[in-house]
């Protein structure tokens, strides 16, 4: 079996076992081609020394479990701001559109303004400091790290079937997986996105950021889907290490919409929220 999520092949990207999802054996879970293209939106120039401070993805229809193929492009260019997209197509079928705003960042040293962390600081669960100290911290603090979590295999689906929640992500649990309703976990990518490519912070968020209503449902798996359609992620600072962490929730409204809100994290604190609005019926 490969120990990548997807092979790359000439300009097309093959889909591994890894990528798979939980509603469909074949089509794929969303957080696998959110991290691919947000990968081509960090590989754009110019404009790399800006932070990208929003990313969304419109998922248009189910993602095959087939060849994949990605462009990006800077669509408004700028010093301070840019705005990115990206398309995701198998042949020249349309499968999900992805936007980013990138943006310049806050020197350092204002006053009342946190320092941002730095990438050298403590281990995992024991960071040396926090860009979340200080007079203006988050009303949500910082979760506990991913040493206080319990290792779980998860999956909605099937927990031995090789799939991207079950094989491709490590889960350390806050909550109890098994029960409805909101929920909190770390989690981290055990492979990369393609052969040889190492894996950012950012792909890794993106990746993580699709489990909010799956590490939050509030209806059972067996009887209901609760599909998210997009996927919009805001930052307030750029993510750092190999694990981020889901503080995830999800509102069902009767006669509206469903939402699944998660506070994002890295083992330094927040770093920012991600929604995903949901379809949401029997099956």
């Amino acid at each position: 079996m490969s120990e990548s999520v997807f092979l790359a092949e000439g300009e097309r990207f093959m889909p591994t076992d890894h990528a798979r999802g939980p509603w469909d054996p074949q089509a794929l879970h969303g957080g696998a081609p959110a991290a691919l293209m947000t990968a081509a939106f960090e590989r754009l120039e110019p404009g790399g020394d800006l932070l990208i401070g929003r990313l969304g993805f419109e998922l248009l229809r189910p993602i095959p479990f087939a060849p994949l193929s990605v462009s990006a492009q800077i669509v408004r260019p700028g010093r301070r701001v840019q705005e990115l997209a990206a398309e995701l197509r198998h042949g020249e079928e349309l499968i999900a559109r992805a936007s980013a705003l990138r943006v310049q960042g806050i020197p350092d040293g204002l006053p009342g303004v946190s320092p941002a962390p730095r990438d050298d600081a403590g281990s995992p669960g024991v960071p040396a400091r926090s860009a979340e100290e200080g007079p203006h911290a988050a009303p949500e603090g910082r979760m506990p790290g991913p040493d206080a979590g319990k290792p779980v295999r998860f999956a909605l689906d099937d927990t031995e079937r090789t799939s991207f929640a079950a094989s491709a992500m490590e889960m350390r649990w806050l909550s109890d997986p098994w029960q409805l309703g909101p929920g909190r976990v770390w989690m981290r990518l055990r492979h990369p996105l393609v052969p040889g490519e190492p894996l950012t912070p950012l792909a890794r968020l993106a990746a993580t950021a699709d489990f909010g209503n799956g590490v939050s449902a509030a209806l059972p798996f067996e009887s209901f889907l609760f599909i998210n359609a997009d996927l919009t992620i805001h930052l307030q600072r750029a993510p750092l290490g190999e694990w981020i962490g889901l503080d995830a929730r999800t509102l069902l409204r009767g006669g509206g919409m469903g939402l699944a809100e998660s506070v994002l994290h890295d083992v330094h604190g927040p770093v920012g929220r991600a929604f995903q609005t949901l379809v949401v019926q029997a099956r």
